[in-house]
C-alpha cells in the first residue's frame, strides 16, 4: 500500500520541520511520499524530493490539510494511506508507516488510525490527546469515535466516500465532523498506542481564538450531523460542562459568543448520521449528546 504524508507548517518552525521530515525519511519500507503545505507562508527549505504547496492565504488546518490531500491527486487517490502529521512531532518509532500498512491491509473495514501523542522529555501522553471518555489508560488501544488531526493515517477511500475535513471550521473540531461522517459510512476508527508521535505538551488554549473556534464549531458540527431531536441535547450538555469547569470571565465571554456564532451562521450542507450510527458511537462508548 502507498503511503503519502501531509504536513502543514507556517513556517516559523523550520528546525522541527526538519526533524519531522527525517523522521519520516527514515520509515521502514517503501519511502513515504511528502507534501508540506505552507499555509499562507512561504516553506522553509526542505529536503530533496519533498513536494511543496504555497497557499497564498491561511485557509486553517482543515483547508491546509484539505490542500494536501488534493496534492496526491483527487481525494488523495495517488495514495493508499495518507498521514497527517504536525509539523513540530516527531515519529517516535522507524515502523509506524508499516504497522498502517499491516493494519488497514488486516481489516478492510478500517478507515482512520489515531496515534498516540508523547511529550518527547517525559514520554506522557495527555488525558486530552486519548480519543475516548475512558482516557486513564493511554497505553490500551481500541475502537474509538474520532481521532487526533496531527497524528493520524487516513486510508484515501474515506476521503473519495464522504469528503475531505470542513473548511470553514478553520481549527477545532473538524476531524470529529470527519469521523462522524466516516462511521456513518461504515468505516471504523483505531487508537492506536504502539504508533507514537512525539509532539510537546502544550495547552490547547494558546491559541488566541480557541475558547470562540471550540464552541462555534461544537454548534456547528452538531447541527451539520446529528439527527434533529439530537442537537439541542448535545449542546446542552456542552453548555453544562463547561459552565461547571468554569473557565476565566474572558474565556467565557469568548465561548458564549462563539456558541452564538454557531447559531446565527451558516454550518454547510446538513447531512445527519443515522440512527444506526447513533447507536455505534454509543456502543464504542462515546454517544453523540457528549
Amino acid at each position: 500500500m502507498k503511503v503519502g504524508a501531509v504536513i502543514i507548517t507556517m513556517g516559523n518552525r523550520p528546525d522541527e520541520l526538519r526533524a519531522l521530515l527525517d523522521s519520516v525519511a527514515r520509515q521502514d519500507g517503501d519511502p513515504v511520499e511528502v507534501v508540506v503545505v505552507g499555509n499562507g507562508s512561504p516553506v522553509p527549505e526542505v529536503p530533496d524530493g519533498v513536494r511543496t504547496v504555497e497557499l497564498p492565504e491561511n485557509l486553517g488546518i482543515p483547508g491546509g490539510r484539505n490542500a494536501g490531500i488534493e496534492a496526491f491527486g483527487p481525494a488523495g487517490r495517488d495514495a493508499d494511506i495518507l498521514l497527517f502529521l504536525d509539523d513540530d512531532g516527531l515519529l517516535a518509532g522507524r515502523d509506524t508507516a508499516e504497522l498502517c500498512r499491516e493494519a488497514f491491509a488486516a481489516d478492510p473495514a478500517l478507515g482512520i488510525i489515531s496515534f498516540r501523542i508523547a511529550d518527547p522529555e517525559t514520554g506522557v501522553t495527555q488525558r486530552r490527546h486519548v480519543p475516548r471518555l475512558r482516557a486513564s489508560d493511554p497505553m490500551r488501544s481500541s475502537r474509538v469515535t474520532t481521532f487526533l488531526g496531527g497524528a493520524n493515517a487516513v486510508r484515501t477511500k474515506v476521503f473519495a466516500q464522504v469528503g475531505g475535513l470542513p473548511d470553514a471550521f478553520f481549527y477545532a473540531h473538524e476531524e470529529t465532523d470527519l469521523a462522524w461522517r466516516a462511521l456513518d459510512a461504515g468505516w471504523m476508527i483505531d487508537y492506536r498506542s504502539d504508533m507514537v508521535l512525539y509532539h510537546p505538551t502544550t495547552a490547547p488554549s494558546r491559541h488566541a481564538v480557541y475558547h470562540r473556534m471550540v464552541a462555534r464549531n461544537r454548534v456547528w458540527l452538531a447541527r451539520r450531523n446529528l439527527p434533529a431531536v439530537l442537537v439541542p441535547v448535545y449542546l446542552g450538555a456542552w453548555v453544562l460542562l463547561t459552565l461547571l469547569r468554569w473557565p476565566s470571565r474572558p474565556a467565557l465571554k469568548a465561548w458564549f459568543g462563539g456558541f452564538r456564532e454557531g447559531l446565527t451562521t451558516p454550518c454547510g450542507a446538513r447531512r445527519p448520521i443515522g440512527w444506526r450510527t447513533v447507536w455505534r458511537l454509543t456502543r464504542l462508548g462515546r454517544p453523540p449528546v457528549i
